[in-house]
């Protein structure tokens, strides 16, 4: 029986790879990192994995030293640890350090002490402000960091990178969103929170036709070939010391991304583009602290924290060779984004969409609805 630790295994990418962990490889028993508070929740998931009997909690805390694990308790003799838990949150100041640095040095640390391979899902914000081609052996090229979220991945990479004595491979994932099949995602972040604009924009009429600024590109992959890459890679033989991009090779044009979502979404197609110049004041931080108020209260009218603007579009272009080599011939491949931008607007509208109780059934305005007639 082959044993793995995975941290984050509760969350958005862990509930994916750990079923499929569990099916590719079936001596597999998987101790997942968990609150003592979250057992009930990785209980109600393992019951839907086939082979979730292997699934077993490990009580611990990323946030705390140590793991939080208890010091008098027998460690799991793992051949390796998925390290795929983190504060995703573009929004979120300096305390990220807490879960995305310390948590890290814990996970190295603890790799260390049990011999076991340490797989680091780390993120494509390593790159930072970076223009131009950034590859899969690039790492510390002077980049600058437009968040909190790009510095704390970064230097939680370094650790990783630094550490003797460590057996790794490292993951580089792009702008995750929901599965490409299902739709699903477990909550609002990154492109997500757009969505809502779509849909006002969707109530207009669709021959109106729609001018865009031409703000530049993003790099956008859903969570399923995500998950499935991850295993296939960490599975594979001969990796060690090696960082895999899980990246569209083809940068993707926002205007691209939302004509996509405006066919799902009933919106206006885009009949044109302007320079972004027009409307950077509102796209760009301006430096002027007035400016930047003015700039942050407009977006947050508009519902979008101006943190996940400032990330909006992704300047570097991300080589993705040696990951497209290793999955040669695995029937893993990034869809494009127009082949299920229709499934992640469908589910959004279902699940998420903070006015889908105000909106009326397609069918009809009281289909799916409960109707309590009196008198």
């Amino acid at each position: 029986m082959t044993d793995y630790i995975v941290t984050g295994g509760t969350g958005f990418l862990g509930r994916n790879v750990i079923p499929r962990l569990l099916e590719r490889d079936e001596t597999a028993r998987v101790h997942v990192l968990v609150r003592r508070t979250s057992v009930d929740k990785l209980t109600d998931l393992a019951e839907h994995w086939a082979g979730g009997d292997r699934v077993v909690p490990l009580i611990g805390d990323l946030a705390e030293e140590g793991l939080g694990l208890d010091s008098g308790e027998e460690l799991p003799a793992a051949d390796h640890i998925l390290h795929l838990g983190a504060v995703y949150d573009m929004t979120a100041g300096p305390e990220q350090a807490a879960t995305n640095v310390e948590g890290t040095r814990a996970v190295v640390d603890l790799a260390r002490r049990i011999g076991a391979t340490l797989h680091h899902v780390s993120s494509i914000a390593v790159a930072g402000d970076h223009a131009g081609t950034f590859t899969e052996t690039d790492f510390d090229v002077g980049q600058g960091f437009p968040s909190h979220y790009h510095r704390t991945k970064f230097e939680a990479e370094k650790l990783v990178r630094e550490a003797e004595e460590l057996r790794w491979r490292i993951y580089r994932p792009a702008i995750v969103v929901g599965d490409s099949v299902s739709g699903e995602i477990n909550k609002i972040d990154g492109p997500y929170y757009f969505f809502p604009a779509i849909a006002a924009l969707g109530r207009l009429p669709s021959v109106l036709p729609l001018v865009l600024p031409e703000i530049g590109y993003t790099n956008i992959v859903p969570v399923d070939y995500v998950a499935a890459a991850l295993v296939e890679l960490a599975l594979r033989p001969g990796g060690d010391g090696e960082t895999f991009h899980l990246v569209n090779p083809r940068p993707q044009p926002l205007s691209e991304v939302y004509s996509a979502l405006a066919r799902a979404a009933g919106a206006p197609p885009v009949a044109a583009a302007i320079p972004a110049g027009f409307l950077r004041p509102l796209l760009e931080p301006p430096g002027d602290k007035r400016l930047e108020s003015a700039r942050s209260l407009v977006l947050r009218r508009l519902g979008l924290p101006p943190a996940v603007v400032d990330s909006a579009t992704v300047p570097t272009v991300f080589d993705a060779s040696r990951t497209e080599r290793a999955l040669d011939h695995t029937g893993i491949r990034v869809p494009e984004f127009a082949s299920y931008a229709r499934n992640l607007w469908r589910y959004w509208e279902r699940h998420l969409d903070p006015h889908r109780a105000r909106r009326g059934h397609p069918a009809g305005p009281l289909v799916d609805r409960n109707v309590i007639i009196t008198g």
